[in-house]
């Protein structure tokens, strides 16, 4: 008797994702961002490797799921990239606020920043994943020092703790465009020296 599944494919539960998703937690809950691996989330998940890539692409946008964060660096580089050089000090802070400004995209990054500054496993993943799979790829990309691209980042993080978790007056209810043209030639400094 031959085996008619199909490659990849497994019994059991339809919420393929889902499991899969659950398994990249563990992992990544485990191990952290660099450690953990496709492979490694494969085998938690008891499918195929392919399988996974077929949900999830890249190992960030796994992770960008799985931490429930509501957009990937796959969404946020070539955005940053697209502008021209002397323009991406504003397109990131008009970036990080407009995607900050919705509840649903704002809450799940708060809820990761506040793990973060609670619990060292979560700050050691946090920090590995901004690093390596978002913050180093624009400097390389753009030939940009990480020191300043760390700087540039930690800018916009203290705008959107102040903005959001310690809601400072007036910097929590300022217009998009009003801390744009506020921060943007800072960010931009940072940038392109």
């Amino acid at each position: 008797m031959t085996d008619k599944r199909r490659p990849g494919r497994r019994p059991g539960s339809a919420d393929t994702r889902g499991e899969i998703l659950a398994a990249a937690r563990r992992v990544f809950a485990e191990k952290g961002f660099d450690k953990a691996t496709v492979r490694g989330i494969a085998r938690e998940a008891k499918v195929d490797p392919a399988l996974v890539h077929h949900y999830f692409e890249t190992k960030e946008g796994m992770f960008a799921a799985a931490m429930r964060l509501p957009i990937s660096p796959e969404q946020i580089i070539p955005v940053l990239l697209a502008s021209p050089r002397d323009e991406l000090g504003e397109r990131l802070v008009r970036l990080v606020l407009t995607v900050t400004a919705e509840p649903a995209t704002r809450e799940p990054m708060v809820a990761l920043i506040r793990s973060a500054m609670t619990n060292e496993h979560a700050r050691q993943m946090f920090k590995e994943f901004i690093s390596n799979a978002l913050l180093f790829r624009v400097a390389d990309q753009l030939k940009v020092p990480h020191l300043r691209i760390e700087a540039a980042f930690a800018q916009m993080f203290g705008v959107v703790m102040g903005r959001y978790v310690i809601q400072l007056e007036p910097l929590a209810s300022a217009d998009i465009e009003e801390l744009v043209e506020l921060l943007g030639p800072t960010v931009q400094r940072y940038l392109t020296g």
